[in-house]
């Protein structure tokens, strides 16, 4: 796996790459102390993860990700523990605060594994089911998702919306029961990839198909309210060609 480590703090910079180093399997590419300097390596499309600072002089860690048009997997580093909840509207899949123990940075590490290798496993499925139908769709797209103690499996187009709670993910269908996964939006926007469900809040994902109406800052279906968060809005506009 790639990474890239980026912090304006060189001895921040040394601990991250020394623990890379020392759990093996991580290839650093490269350090930055300032984040415009990675560019290069973006570009070229060979960065699977980056550790990422806050805050920095030249532009927070936060608005760099948001200039980013493919983001690979990202752990947020930072001295600033206020910030999480908008690194994780951004999708983190981690983040470290500052001084970062050893065992939770191999702990971001597995998950990333994790996410990576889901992520494969996707893709190779979703070539395998393309060339099985010819480069068609299928008639009924579906995914499995694991609920008390099996796999249940749940037709896209029932789906109405994803809610995220503490720990589990809450799915509203309109054929059955809402569905409780333990499971985070990480795992379900890699499920739900180049379908028509769009993110719209840091707590939903919904499918657009079933939107009656947007009225200010919600989404209305049937008789539900949907907030959307400030971050998603100009994408959830952009998706919808408004």
């Amino acid at each position: 796996m790639n990474c890239i480590i980026i912090d304006d703090e060189p001895l921040a910079l040394g601990i991250v790459k020394s623990y890379c180093e020392e759990l093996g399997g991580i290839e650093v590419l490269g350090t930055f102390t300032n984040p415009l300097e990675s560019m290069t390596l973006f570009q070229e499309g060979n960065v699977d993860l980056v550790f990422l600072d806050i805050e920095m002089p030249q532009i927070t860690g936060i608005e760099f990700v948001k200039t980013l048009d493919k983001r690979p997997f990202f752990i947020f580093t930072t001295a600033y523990p206020q910030y999480a909840i908008e690194g994780f509207e951004l999708n983190a899949v981690d983040y470290l605060v500052k001084p970062i123990p050893f065992p939770r940075f191999v702990k971001s590490i597995n998950r990333v594994k994790e996410l990576k290798m889901l992520k494969t496993s996707m893709s190779t499925e979703e070539g395998n089911l393309s060339s099985a139908t010819g480069g068609q769709p299928p008639d009924n797209q579906f995914i499995f998702v694991k609920s008390d103690y099996g796999n249940v499996k749940i037709k896209l187009e029932d789906i109405k919306y994803i809610q995220g709670l503490k720990d589990y993910l809450k799915i509203h269908t309109s054929e059955r029961k809402p569905i409780l996964t333990l499971m985070n939006f990480r795992d379900i926007e890699i499920k739900l990839a180049n379908t028509d469900f769009v993110r719209v809040h840091r707590s939903f994902l919904v499918n657009v198909n079933n939107i009656d109406s947007i009225q200010r800052s919600k989404i209305v279906m049937d008789d539900i309210r949907i907030p959307i968060g400030e971050s998603y809005k100009d994408e959830f506009m952009k998706r919808l060609g408004l």
